[in-house]
C-alpha cells in the first residue's frame, strides 16, 4: 500500500535521482495530516459554534484550575493562539458572553480573564467531542504506537525550540 507522499518520492527519484528529498517522506506526511486533522476537527468545533482558536482560548482558561482565570499574557503562553489572534479573539468571546475581563484591583495595566458560566458549560460540552473526533483520527494507531509518535514529536518539537519556560 502506498501514499500519495510515496508517488512523490518516485516522481523525484526519478527526475532527480542525485537529490536525497527523504525528509520529504516526514514534512510532507506531517503537512498532509495537519491539513486531513484540521478539517475534521474544524467539524467538531463548528457543530458547538466555535473555531479552532475559540475552543483553543475556552480550553485553555477551563484547564487553568479552578478560578478559570488568566491575564492576556498567560493566555498567550498557555494556548496555541498566537499574540495578535489573543486580543480579538477575547472580544469575540467577551461579545458572546463566554468570558469576561476583569481589570486588576492590584495593577491597573493588568486584566484577568475568566470563563463565565455559559463559557464553561459551552467547553465542558465541546471537549468530549473534541477528544472523540481525535480517538477516531488515530484509530489506526494502537496505544504504544500512539505514545511512541508522541514521544518522536515531541523530540523534533524540542528540537527546534518548543520548549515550555
Amino acid at each position: 500500500m502506498a501514499d500519495h507522499v510515496d508517488r512523490v518520492l518516485e516522481q523525484w527519484a526519478a527526475q532527480r535521482p542525485d537529490l536525497d528529498v527523504s525528509p520529504m517522506a516526514v514534512i510532507g506526511r506531517l503537512s498532509r495530516l495537519s491539513r486531513l486533522i484540521g478539517a475534521e476537527l474544524r467539524q467538531t468545533f463548528s457543530a458547538h459554534d466555535l473555531d479552532a482558536a475559540s475552543f483553543d482560548v475556552l480550553a485553555t482558561l477551563r484547564r487553568s484550575g479552578p478560578r478559570h482565570s488568566l491575564t492576556p499574557a498567560e493566555l498567550m503562553r498557555a494556548s496555541m493562539v498566537t499574540s495578535g489572534a489573543v486580543t480579538q479573539r477575547l472580544d469575540r468571546l467577551q461579545a458572546r458572553g463566554l468570558v469576561t475581563r476583569t481589570p486588576s484591583e492590584t495593577d491597573g495595566r493588568v486584566v484577568h480573564v475568566a470563563l463565565t458560566d455559559e463559557g464553561r458549560a459551552l467547553i465542558d460540552r465541546a471537549l468530549p467531542d473534541h477528544v472523540d473526533t481525535e480517538n477516531r483520527l488515530l484509530a489506526a494507531l494502537t496505544p504504544a504506537r500512539r505514545d511512541a509518535l508522541a514521544d518522536e514529536l515531541r523530540s523534533l518539537l524540542e528540537s527546534l525550540g518548543d520548549t515550555v519556560d
